[in-house]
């Protein structure tokens, strides 16, 4: 999971330091998380230079230790298939806007807020779509559209 770069870690489990002061290595480094126990801490640097710190931890810290660079980069790499998942499912397909106070009625939206996204996503493997954005773009495109073109209608009448 992702971590604040402020953090308090420490090396030898006494003297504790912001994470962003350490100097984390490829193959990440054995901390002391402050009130939680021994992580393996690992740094990304994104293109706009900034830094972001993961804690990965298992049940058994050697085994924790032997967490390798590549699995964390495919741990990574499905952390943030996630999160676009929720992204996309709240901003395109509004499944936090509903206006129904009734169990049944949220059920019924909540699903077909996981329907359409399910569409989209079938829209974008098909090539239909470039991305899940693409419909909600072109629709307020078209929408914009029409009303400039209805005013100017008005306008010149």
């Amino acid at each position: 999971m992702r971590i604040a770069k402020n953090r308090k870690v420490s090396l030898d489990g006494l003297k504790y330091t912001q994470v962003k002061n350490l100097e984390i290595p490829n193959g990440g480094l054995m901390v002391h998380l402050k009130n939680f126990g021994r992580v393996k801490v690992f740094q990304r640097t994104f293109k706009n230079e900034s830094e972001r710190y993961y804690i990965t931890s298992l049940f058994n810290t050697n085994t924790t230790e032997q967490i390798s660079q590549q699995e964390f980069n495919q741990w990574h790499s499905i952390h943030w298939g996630i999160e676009c998942y929720h992204r996309a499912i709240k901003q395109v397909c509004g499944i936090e806007r509903f206006m129904v106070r009734t169990t049944a009625a949220i059920k019924n939206h909540i699903f077909c807020s996981i329907r359409a996204f399910t569409q989209l996503e079938l829209m974008r493997s098909f090539d239909l779509i470039e991305n899940w954005y693409e419909v909600q773009k072109n629709l307020y495109l078209q929408v914009a559209r029409e009303f400039i073109l209805e005013h100017l209608k008005q306008k010149i009448e």
